[in-house]
């Protein structure tokens, strides 16, 4: 028997369905971007770093798989798991694609450092007005995926 009450264990079961639905539209928005945003990570001395990375998805897991050719990744996302990756627009004028999410090391190959990045949120941003009426951003923001 669940602790749950049936009425509970329908909303879990819908968040569910729109974090799918959601992260499914993450794959399609960001299908039209190139395979290599800049990933933005916090070093241990708490200064922002930058480095253009390539990223793949993990299959049914919704993970995007960051290529880190360099050992300042893997110890930075498993110091500070809170990263984002930022696809400049494809054409000037275009939205760009920032994916907030949390990092964690999945393995070595030889050189390169796989990290995985469950996204937590996601916007299409680009500078003008609010695109989404009431919006917390004055830019032309449009929401993908929130937390």
């Amino acid at each position: 028997m669940s602790p749950f009450s049936v009425g509970t264990l329908a909303t879990i079961a819908s968040m569910a369905s729109q974090h799918h639905e959601a992260l499914d539209r993450l794959r399609a928005e960001a299908a039209g971007f190139t395979d290599e945003p800049y990933l933005v990570t916090v070093t241990t001395e708490l200064r922002p770093h930058c480095g253009v990375v390539t990223v793949d998805w993990d299959g049914p897991d919704s993970r995007l798989v960051v290529h880190a050719a360099s050992s300042w990744a893997r110890s930075e996302a498993s110091g500070h798991r809170q990263v984002t990756l930022l696809w400049p627009p494809p054409m000037p004028g275009g939205y760009s694609l920032i994916v907030d999410g949390l990092a964690s090391t999945l393995e070595h190959e030889g050189d390169e450092i796989l990290v995985a990045v469950a996204p937590t949120r996601a916007v299409l941003h680009r500078p003008g007005h609010a695109a989404v009426a009431g919006s917390a951003c004055g830019s032309d923001c449009v929401p993908i995926l929130s937390s």
